[in-house]
Formats: C-alpha cells, structure tokens, sequence
C-alpha cells in the first residue's frame, strides 16, 4: 500500500492525523497535513481509510496494493525484456 497527500488541497483540520498520528503530522508552521510513512504498515489500513474518508479536503490517498504489485511487475517484465535483448541470439545448429 501507498499513501500520497495533496497539500494543495489540505484545509489543515487535523483530522487524519487524530485518526492515524503514526502516518499523519501537521506543519507547525501553517497545520497543513505531513506524511510520516509513505509505505506504511497494512496494519494501519483501516485507520488511513477512516482518516481519507474525513479529511475534508480530500487531500488524502490511499494507493491500493494490486496496483503497486501490478507497477513492480511491469518492472520485472520489461528489465527482463532487456536482459533477453541484450543476451547473444543462439541458431541451432550454430554456435557462438
């Protein structure tokens, strides 16, 4: 699972950080919301949906794991597709 936050569209009312303080802080400065664990425990899970449903600016999302594990697939499928072409081609009956 991943967890981004939009600061752009924060409205700084806490409500994230009162649901789930060990993912969520807020600024000092102007209380817009920082994120403390990008990748946080799946643990955490129930409370992160619970603090993006309230957070009223919807500034909060929360990446769903098949998309991440399809993204590093896509990795290994293509870093394999570059192995294969940089391999030597064998022909039967020829060797290198």
């Amino acid at each position: 699972m991943h967890v981004t936050v939009d600061q752009d569209r924060c409205c700084s009312s806490g409500q994230c950080v009162l649901t789930a303080p060990d993912v969520f802080d807020q600024s000092e400065e102007d209380g817009l919301v920082l994120l403390l664990q990008d990748r946080p425990d799946p643990v955490h899970l129930p409370k992160l949906r619970t603090a993006a449903a309230l957070c009223p600016g919807g500034a909060i999302t929360i990446h769903a794991v098949h998309a991440v594990l399809a993204e590093q697939a896509e990795h290994a499928e293509q870093a394999e597709r570059t192995e294969r072409a940089d391999r030597p081609q064998q022909v039967e009956g020829v060797q290198a």
